[in-house]
């Protein structure tokens, strides 16, 4: 048996409706195109692109100096540290946890500084569905401004192991 080219006429290009619906996909993809740099340059949901390398063990020591240094409680064992505004504060991820727990101004700005020191984690915040993926060897400067009171939740949307699901941390806005 032998393989046979097909005839000389075989293709047929699109017709009627058809036509339509590459019209209207390719249109859609122009669309699309076009969106993706307006959310970026327009739609304020992308993190200032300022990140660092940093050793891990030299990021934990910066943590730990943080929080003791602004340590006002405790939260079921994890400290609570208030910075004063517009300081730089950190935030660091690790199985299963966020540390510490972040008390903060309303109205203030802050420098967020947020690394991982195992592995990959998410960083989302509940209910604002603010959502920064977290790297370890990184330091990811995050610019914030807490607009209204409460406590918010951090948690981890990487799934990064079998306490996953108890990798939760807290922001309390004053």
């Amino acid at each position: 048996m032998s393989i046979h080219p097909p005839p000389d006429d075989w293709f047929k290009g699109p017709e009627g409706a058809e036509r339509l619906w590459i019209g209207m996909g390719f249109v859609w993809c122009m669309v699309l195109f076009m969106a993706m740099p307006f959310a970026h340059f327009k739609g304020k949901q992308n993190s200032t692109g300022e990140s660092y390398r940093v050793e891990k063990v030299a990021f934990f020591e910066r943590v730990m100096q943080f929080t003791e240094a602004n340590k006002v409680g405790e939260v079921n064992g994890v400290p609570i540290a208030q910075p004063a505004p517009g300081s730089d504060i950190y935030l660091l991820g690790q199985m299963w946890k966020w540390y510490p727990v972040l008390k903060l101004s309303e109205g203030q700005t802050y420098r967020l500084h947020v690394s991982a020191l195992d592995i990959q984690h998410g960083l989302s915040l509940q209910p604002m569905n603010m959502n920064f993926q977290v790297l370890p060897g990184y330091d990811h400067v995050l610019t914030i401004t807490p607009t209204s009171k409460g406590e918010f939740s951090i948690v981890c949307n990487e799934f990064c192991g079998i306490g996953h699901h108890l990798m939760t941390g807290r922001i309390i806005v004053e």
